[in-house]
């Protein structure tokens, strides 16, 4: 058996809102093994839908429509189905009734127009909707020479959808994938780029193995999911348990979490772990990095604070009197310092502010008494050799008791995501930090 999902709504093809239905339903599916071969995505436009529905009939065992099933004449889905397959509509005088109930107990008079709500393609039937006006419609379609095509059409909204789906079509549906169900499992991974990634993990990501690994990336994050199909859940657990270690051998420190996991989520219970605190001093992510340690902690005091400036913020009063500041508004260069030396600034670049990062991360941990002093950047851009500009880059320092690390970050590609880039890289560079330190 395989499932296509049919989402109905012009606000849907404009852009205007997001299609969260298709996600949601394309997982459930996979957990009863029923695979998912098409989205469509459709305006609500009834000579279009009425195409759309004979083409998902004539290819795929089960489809699922989510929207136009109000009361409005942009409302389409129910006729849709019926033109489909060249039948009348009926009405259901229960569902009018339970439409009307719903009115009554609001205070409120049904509008004529909500009766078309309970009409149903000869041969449907209704899906109870306890939440909302509109029912469902479950309509078996006969195909010559093959099983029905079975049609489920939901309401739009998600808190409707979601327990009728669970309520009264998963019911139906359950055993129809033949004993096989399907399991997901993503791993998060970080400081390599996809080619690379590709090239380490090597037959994994092979076309047709099973399980089978994909890959993406969203925002320098690379995310192995994956998918394995077996007779019963747990035959389908252990292949990607097996598929994961490999993965885990192939990456090493790459990987840094499971599932919906983002850096700061790591980072977080580890420093809660290793009870150690970090402070942080931001010129060159636009608060990104506060933002996501604030966050991640929810108010627990391993994070003490930090301070944010812009790249081209000139000196202020109190905190910004040290030595980085003199660096920054004119004086003596920062005395470079750490694990990776410093490096010459392009010619044309002016005076080379390399262990900027470095005295920053000093200062964020000094000021704020914390154990760990974690500092983010810019660097100078100039030219080079041949007179041609250089690629900005910035600076990740992390300042511990007994040394600094430090670690330099193009910015070349796209500048939208830039902030977040650095600050993904200064916490994955805290995180390996804080993986060294034993556990309290």
């Amino acid at each position: 058996m395989r499932a296509e999902i049919l989402s109905i709504g012009t606000e849907l093809t404009t852009g205007a809102k997001l299609d969260t239905n298709c996600q949601w339903l394309s997982l459930e599916l996979s957990a009863v093994g029923i695979p998912v071969h098409f989205h469509t995505t459709l305006a609500d436009d009834l000579d279009a839908n009425i195409a759309a529905f004979r083409i998902a009939r004539d290819r795929a065992d089960l489809v699922l429509i989510t929207g136009g099933l109000g009361p409005t004449l942009d409302d389409l889905t129910r006729e849709a189905l019926a033109r489909m397959q060249g039948v009348e509509l009926w009405r259901d005088e229960a569902s009018l009734e339970i439409i009307r109930g719903m009115f009554r107990r609001r205070g409120r008079e049904m509008p004529e127009r909500n009766a078309i709500q309970a009409m149903f393609p000869q041969g449907a039937e209704p899906i109870p909707n306890p939440r909302g006006t509109a029912p469902g419609i479950w309509f078996p379609v006969e195909r010559s020479g093959r099983q029905p095509c079975l049609f489920a059409a939901l309401p739009g909204v998600p808190s409707e959808m979601k327990p009728m789906f669970r309520d009264s079509v998963l019911p139906r549906i359950g055993g129809l994938a033949g004993g096989r169900v399907l399991r997901q499992f993503r791993v998060q991974c970080f400081g390599l780029g996809e080619s690379a990634a590709e090239e380490r993990l090597g037959d994994l990501t092979a076309r047709g193995r099973d399980p089978e690994v994909g890959i993406t990336v969203h925002e320098a994050t690379i995310t192995l999911r994956i998918v394995a199909e077996a007779e019963r859940p747990e035959l389908a657990e252990a292949k990607i348990a097996a598929t994961r270690r490999q993965i885990e051998e192939r990456l090493g420190e790459f990987v840094y979490g499971i599932e919906d996991e983002e850096l700061e989520h790591v980072v977080a219970r580890l420093l809660q772990d290793r009870q150690v605190t970090v402070a942080t001093w931001e010129g060159a992510s636009a608060g990104r990095l506060a933002e996501r340690l604030a966050t991640a902690l929810e108010g627990r005091p391993w994070f003490l604070g930090g301070v944010v400036r812009s790249p081209g913020a000139g000196p202020a009063s109190g905190a910004w009197d040290d030595p980085a500041h003199s660096a920054v508004a004119g004086g003596s260069e920062p005395r470079p310092s750490g694990n990776q030396p410093a490096g010459q600034a392009p010619p044309g670049a002016g005076r080379p502010v390399d262990g900027l990062g470095t005295s920053l991360a000093r200062r964020a941990r000094t000021l704020f008494a914390a154990d760990l002093g974690l500092a983010v950047s810019p660097r100078t851009v100039g030219l080079d050799d041949e007179r041609q500009p250089v690629s900005p880059t910035a600076e990740v320092a992390l300042a511990t008791a007994t040394g600094e690390l430090v670690e330099e970050i193009s910015l070349a590609g796209d500048p939208a995501i830039a902030a977040v880039r650095i600050a993904k890289t200064a916490l994955n560079l805290l995180r390996r930090q804080l993986l060294t330190l034993p556990a309290r």
